[in-house]
């Protein structure tokens, strides 16, 4: 049956008191994302209290460091952990749910009314704890969230152990979670404060989209985001649809009623932004907002492809993100952002468009710096945390191997994905992981299925 709240009681304990003894990971390669285009061989991360302490080839680091335990990876490329821009990790319990409907007659016809049914604690916490697993054995360390009852997700991410940026959905509407706008926030604001001393995560406030919240509610995120200095997380121009009924509702697109109000500036992360124009794009550089890019669920929902490179090119941060598994299926960021380049060089007709550095880059330093976590995360760097994966390139599917920052995303798969770190602490050991109970899990899944299974 579903984890009982013992269960969720236990998930308590913090992770960030975890410590790590000094270590050595040795690979055969070693992408640190900063500085750009580097390539490190037969060199080793050395580790210590959970941070990089240094970056040293392979000879220099074990005579430096002689009586440190060493992790050998002689076929792997090691890079920073992948960093999830976008989610709704509770929604992986409603993978597959409602497919091939446009967003939404997915919302209102199937989503909204099953959370409507079945929203709870216990359900946030076990569809959590599923896209965790998911997202630790693909190779992501971090994820930035949207959803309700932030504060058990809180839970289920530090049972993990993974990072996550998390903020709870503000609407103007009911559900089981809160009455109003006001209730929302007053819980945004309650939970940060409740994990404030955890330094694997961090507090966003999210207001799910233009249409779904009034000025009034808007003007205050942008006062609270201010006073506390924390990101604010928004869905905006994800279809024509809801630009059109902005204009026909208040006469502007979406993002000048946003930039009227004050929403636009550095401490805004714009998801999906499909439809923008060039006036829209250079305003976005100009306010330094960030985005983030989830493409499968905007080609599954028909919602378009987003103008990547023209943001790119006009200076703008873009990370990535999946989405949820409701409209994506799966938590793959290593697919995902294979696909941000091949739809980029598709619709510029430029075979160059976002090359592999560059993806690379939007999978790791950009979503860092978008959630104001590029001091800690987001590239391998003495003195940032030791947030790394380890990717086996010794399959046959990856043979020869000429670039490996290439075939990170057009050669491999999640499926060579076979140990993960999170400030030192190794949470995917040669593809097991070593907090989560995979049966336990799957039992819960499976629960969740007939409860949430659609009536014949």
């Amino acid at each position: 049956m579903p984890a009982s709240s013992s269960t969720l009681s236990s998930s308590m304990v913090s992770a960030s008191s975890t410590t790590t003894s000094p270590q050595l990971i040795h690979a055969r390669w070693i992408i640190p994302v900063e500085p750009r285009g580097v390539v490190l061989e037969d060199h080793c991360v050395v580790v210590a209290n959970g941070r990089i302490a240094a970056i040293l080839p392979g000879a220099e680091a074990r005579e430096q460091y002689p009586d440190v335990h060493e992790t050998s990876l002689g076929q792997h490329v090691l890079i920073p952990g992948l960093i999830n821009l976008h989610t709704h990790a509770t929604m992986t319990l409603m993978r597959g749910l409602a497919d091939d409907t446009p967003l939404m007659t997915w919302l209102q016809e199937h989503i909204w009314p099953a959370e409507t049914q079945h929203l709870s604690a216990q359900f946030v916490f076990d569809g959590t704890e599923l896209a965790t697993a998911e997202m630790i054995r693909s190779g992501t360390t971090c994820f930035a969230d949207m959803y309700f009852y932030h504060d058990v997700a809180a839970r289920a991410a530090l049972k993990s152990g993974m990072r996550a940026a998390l903020g709870g959905a503000i609407l103007e509407f009911p559900t089981p979670y809160a009455a109003d706008a006001e209730g929302y926030l007053a819980k945004g604001i309650a939970t940060r404060e409740e994990f404030l001393a955890e330094s694997r995560l961090k507090l966003l406030l999210a207001p799910h989209a233009p249409y779904t919240v009034s000025d009034k509610t808007i003007q205050r995120v942008v006062t609270i985001a201010a006073e506390m200095d924390v990101p604010v997380m928004m869905h905006i121009h994800e279809t024509l649809d809801e630009c059109a009924q902005s204009e026909a509702e208040y006469g502007v697109r979406p993002i000048a009623r946003l930039e009227r109000l004050g929403m636009l500036g550095p401490n805004l992360i714009a998801v999906h932004c499909v439809h923008m124009t060039a006036i829209e794009i250079e305003l976005f550089a100009k306010r330094g907002v960030h985005v983030a890019h989830c493409p499968v669920s905007n080609l599954k929902l028909g919602s378009g492809i987003a103008p990547v490179q023209a943001m790119l090119t006009a200076g703008i941060n873009v990370g990535v993100g999946t989405d949820g598994c409701a409209s994506n299926n799966r938590l793959d960021m290593l697919s995902e952002t294979r696909l941000a380049s091949l739809l980029q060089k598709g619709i510029t007709g430029d075979a160059a468009a976002l090359p592999a550095h560059q993806a690379l880059e939007m999978a790791t330093l950009n979503a860092a710096k978008a959630l104001g976590w590029d001091d800690d995360i987001g590239s391998l760097v003495p003195g940032k945390a030791a947030d790394m994966v380890a990717i086996d390139l010794s399959s046959i599917e990856t043979q020869p191997c000429y670039d490996p920052e290439s075939h990170l995303f057009h050669a491999a798969s999640r499926e060579h994905v076979t140990h993960s770190w999170v400030a030192g602490e190794l949470l995917l050991d040669n593809g097991a992981l070593t907090r989560i109970d995979v049966n336990e899990l799957k039992t819960k899944a499976r629960i969740w299925q007939q409860r949430l299974r659609p009536n014949p």
